[in-house]
């Protein structure tokens, strides 16, 4: 699997290189700009790039950016986004996009190498990898206009699992409740959702872009 890294730090980046290396990645490039990275998609044409939100000259957007323009010249690109923070507007515009293969996790989590090497490959197999942390801050329950007012407690926990890129099993093993109890939940959020079924469509992830929205 082909990845290529868009991080400005060269210690943190050469350390991203190595783990995912010795995790048996092939990096074909590491760079330290969005204008870089946008040149070695185009060159070598990854399976999946990891890249931080804040990259130079502004470090204010420009890595999402690059990554939004990265899946515009390769449709369906999976990107995963590092960040120091949670920024909403971030993680809501980059889940927005059906197609899935997006990720977005706080710069802590790279230190479990289990869990970041699971989230990279899970976006680069078209899933979605959303922080917990950013998750739990995310779909924090808002004004009368909120989506989640609708859901229960359990089906919030379930969305939540769900934007983590967790699979039916998975949820089901977390929360200690059978598979056919997950299936009755996520069914019951996409109602309250108003989410139809569609062919064009991924309800799951368009049930986590409503609430990260709200």
């Amino acid at each position: 699997m082909r990845v290529v890294i868009a991080e400005d730090l060269a210690l943190l980046r050469d350390g991203l290189a190595r783990l995912l290396r010795d995790s048996g990645f092939d990096v074909v490039a590491a760079v330290g700009d969005g204008e870089a990275l946008l040149e070695a998609v185009d060159v070598h044409r990854p399976d999946v790039c990891v890249i931080d939100v804040r990259l130079p000259p502004g470090y204010h957007d420009e890595g999402v950016r690059a990554a939004l323009e990265a899946r515009r010249r390769v449709p369906g690109l999976p990107v995963l986004i590092l960040s120091q923070y949670v920024e909403q507007l971030y993680a809501v515009e980059l889940l927005s996009d059906s197609r899935g293969g997006v990720g977005y996790l706080l710069k802590d989590r790279v230190s479990d190498v289990a869990d970041f090497v699971g989230a990279v490959r899970r976006v680069a197999a078209g899933g979605s990898a959303l922080d917990p942390e950013a998750v739990a801050r995310l779909l924090l329950p808002g004004g009368p206009e909120d989506p989640l007012g609708s859901l229960t407690r359990r089906e919030r926990q379930v969305l939540a699992l769900m934007a983590e890129g967790r699979s039916n099993v998975a949820i089901a093993d977390r929360l200690g409740v059978s598979g056919s109890a997950v299936e009755k939940h996520i069914h019951a959020i996409f109602e309250g959702l108003g989410l139809e079924p569609s062919e064009h469509d991924h309800r799951r992830v368009r049930a986590v872009v409503a609430y990260l929205a709200g």
